[in-house]
């Protein structure tokens, strides 16, 4: 059961009105990596989900969302205030008679550059900033706990980029107060699931099957220069940041042969996805 309390988790601020900035917004509400996706993400994981703990972690993060999107929409309608979006309807305030007097010309310009806002008058509408509508596609959840908060803590990592980028193109500070907060709270979600996927033992890799080990533990080493030298930065990088242990192989031989794979017998630790000999 929810229940509407009309108090917000956090003020929001806009200082003055601004139509392109609520277009570019749009995308926190109704777009792939906005409020409402996460909302939806984490309330279908939770429901599916039998460990209690990490259900009542996603239900609260989930309904934590709903009030993201709520401050957000208050956001929209406050950017929007006082354009021809929200006052087209206003016979009686006179707008045609302020626009005529070119009070409003300023806001008329900016408004054609937001076309769905229009559409919308002054309340914010479920597209991104393009228009495109929102779909339950932007939802990638696959039903497996370790797979899926590997994605969610992906999914908190985009929606914290989106908001730093949006932080970026405002000069409002009220507007950039309000936006730093609900940035931050993804900072906060995404060590929540990190959190979550710590807790599962083994956690890696997803699901049930091990794979084969003789591959499993390859790097292929397939960039080549101009030279056709074999290229190793990569091999550095995978070698010295985890315990996983790779052997390195070569392009393959132009004979057409498939390369001959070391023997890998699986260890005690590597079963559990801590490291491999």
């Amino acid at each position: 059961m929810f229940l509407h309390n009309k108090r917000m988790q956090y003020t929001v601020r806009v200082d003055r009105p601004d139509p392109i900035f609520a277009k570019l917004l749009l995308d926190q509400f109704g777009g792939p990596n906005g409020e409402l996706a996460a909302a939806m993400r984490y309330f279908t994981q939770g429901w599916a989900e039998s460990d209690v703990p990490r259900r009542d972690m996603l239900l609260d993060i989930a309904t934590e969302e709903l009030s993201h999107l709520e401050m957000v929409a208050q956001t929209l309608t406050m950017l929007l205030k006082g354009s021809p979006s929200a006052m087209v309807d206003e016979v009686e305030g006179n707008y045609l008679g302020n626009l005529l007097d070119g009070k409003h010309e300023r806001y008329v310009e900016l408004s054609m550059m937001s076309g769905q806002m229009n559409t919308g008058g002054a309340g914010p509408r479920l597209t991104d900033s393009m228009g495109s509508p929102w779909t339950a596609a932007y939802i990638d959840t696959i039903g497996q706990p370790t797979a899926d908060l590997r994605s969610d803590i992906a999914a908190e990592a985009r929606a914290k980029i989106t908001y730093e980028r949006l932080i970026k193109q405002t000069d409002d500070a009220g507007c950039k107060d309000t936006l730093t907060f609900l940035m931050t709270r993804e900072i906060a979600h995404q060590k929540m699931f990190e959190a979550a996927l710590d807790a599962i033992e083994p956690n890696f890799p997803p699901g049930r099957l091990p794979g084969n080990e003789k591959v499993a533990h390859v790097y292929f080493k397939d960039s080549i220069d101009g030279q056709g030298e074999a290229q190793a930065p990569g091999v550095a990088l995978v070698r010295g940041f985890t315990d996983w242990g790779f052997d390195v192989m070569a392009p393959s031989s132009s004979s057409g042969r498939e390369p001959e794979l070391p023997d890998r017998k699986p260890s005690v630790e590597s079963a559990t996805g801590s490291s491999a000999s």
